[in-house]
């Protein structure tokens, strides 16, 4: 095993962050204290493979399904950077690791330093705060969020509503400098035009009718810190106008006052409309969608990700109901699996809060998951009753949608049962079937 050079070793113990030394054959030359601390699982690391100790990989990463960053550096020749799942002492966790080369006297790479840093508010495992996955789609979104963290460039988050969207905007906060500063919300949708430039920006006293006092808007309150625009396509038109200014010349005025005000934030916004065709329609400003999305992230909807879900079950079962050792069956699971999930993770908690109510036990039965998934088709405008496979049919079967008469003939012409037995098979009330077989005019063809 290559021997380090001392006053290298001795550099690295005195860097407050983490870092280890590795040799070209992946072996471990020396870690600091920092890493010790934080990575240290109990056994030294001396001596070992940096992908055995991190990943418990009997290969180099990229031999096993992960990017490696000494691979990349020995192609590029310089730093780089890549975000990886470790191991640690306190179980998995994502960690931004940044690799450096150092030549020898004849210019050769001998040396790899690399530096890691626990990349918080997103984990590998059950957590009950922040961002949970594993799936190749979180992960590329979590990359971007490892990226742009520690820089001041403006974020677009993009996703379907339920996607998460407040805790990506966390995340990206917390891997900021300004992570030891306040994250204000801002609920764009819930701001009337009267009201947003008060809330966003303050008043002062007597600016209008009510303002009896003066208060600090929104910006303020973020000063040092990050300003999270929730739904910021739903901003009104003439309100954009003032945002942008913002944003270019980083300051701001209160209502009824003339003095600018330097603002000290860092802008996040995110919406789930198509920001492109409300430019088009003349409801969004183009220079404003320029300004924001600096840095746009596309947040993946939970059937792109459906390997996460059963630690996103696990995680949000000890949300939703943390005094107690609830689980569910692997036939239940199973169906969750299936299920399409139109409301991603928010429906999904609101299935599993179904669950807990439903099920007396600790252990939801691929029956109770049936009429968790049974009571979805009510908030979806479908007039269906909790039945178990009939609610699976419905909603995953289309040749049983009301749109398919052909496959509707089908089912009623081979059903031997009652009226009331064949709208459970259908996953439909009496009142729905009798209307439809008076629409197609088989009424009697179902005893």
């Amino acid at each position: 095993m290559s021997t380090p050079p001392p006053e290298l070793v001795s550099y690295l113990e005195s860097v407050p962050t983490p870092h280890i030394l590795i040799d070209p054959r992946y072996r471990i030359l020396a870690a600091n204290a920092a890493y010790r601390r934080q990575f240290g699982t109990g056994a030294s690391v001396i001596g070992r493979t940096c992908h055995e100790v991190s990943h418990h990989f009997e290969r180099p990463c990229d031999q096993s399904g992960e990017s490696c960053p000494m691979a990349m550096a020995r192609e590029s020749g310089q730093r780089e950077r890549v975000l990886h799942l470790h191991h640690t002492a306190h179980g998995e966790a994502y960690v931004n690791i940044e690799l450096v080369p150092l030549a020898n006297a004849q210019g050769e790479q001998a040396f790899f330093v690399e530096k890691m840093e626990e990349l918080h508010g997103a984990e590998g495992m059950q957590s009950q705060h922040g961002l949970v996955g594993r799936s190749p789609a979180f992960r590329k979104m979590l990359e971007l969020v490892s990226r742009v963290g520690p820089s001041k460039a403006a974020v677009l988050l993009v996703g379907e509503s339920g996607t998460g969207k407040e805790l990506v905007a966390r995340a990206i906060h917390e891997a900021s400098p300004r992570a030891r500063s306040p994250l204000v919300v801002v609920e764009c949708s819930s701001l009337t035009e009267t009201l947003f430039e008060s809330e966003l920006f303050g008043h002062e006293r007597g600016a209008f009718t009510g303002a009896t006092a003066s208060k600090a808007g929104l910006v303020e309150s973020a000063s040092g810190g990050t300003l999270f625009l929730d739904e910021v396509g739903d901003i009104p038109l003439s309100m954009q106008v003032k945002l942008l200014r913002l944003l270019e010349t980083g300051t701001y005025r209160r209502v009824g006052s003339t003095a600018l005000r330097q603002a000290d934030i860092r802008i996040v916004s995110a919406t789930h409309r198509d920001l492109a065709t409300r430019v088009a329609s003349g409801l969004f400003r183009e220079d404003l969608l320029h300004r924001l999305g600096v840095f746009p992230i596309r947040l993946p909807p939970l059937r792109e990700r459906m390997e996460d879900l059963p630690l996103l079950v696990q995680s949000l079962l000890s949300r939703v109901a943390p005094d107690r050792a609830f689980s569910i069956s692997e036939e239940g699971m199973a169906q969750l699996m299936r299920y399409p999930f139109s409301g991603n993770i928010r429906e999904l908690r609101n299935v599993l809060e179904r669950l807990t109510l439903l099920c007396e036990g600790d252990v939801a039965t691929a029956a109770h998951v049936d009429m968790a998934l049974g009571a979805s088709l009510v908030l979806q405008g479908r007039d269906a009753v909790v039945a178990p496979p009939a609610a699976r049919a419905l909603l995953r079967n289309p040749t049983l949608r009301e749109s398919d008469n052909a496959a509707f003939l089908a089912t009623v012409s081979q059903h031997r049962g009652t009226k009331p037995e064949l709208a459970a098979k259908l996953g439909i009330s009496e009142r729905s079937l009798y209307r439809r077989l008076k629409a197609i005019r088989l009424d009697g063809g179902a005893r």
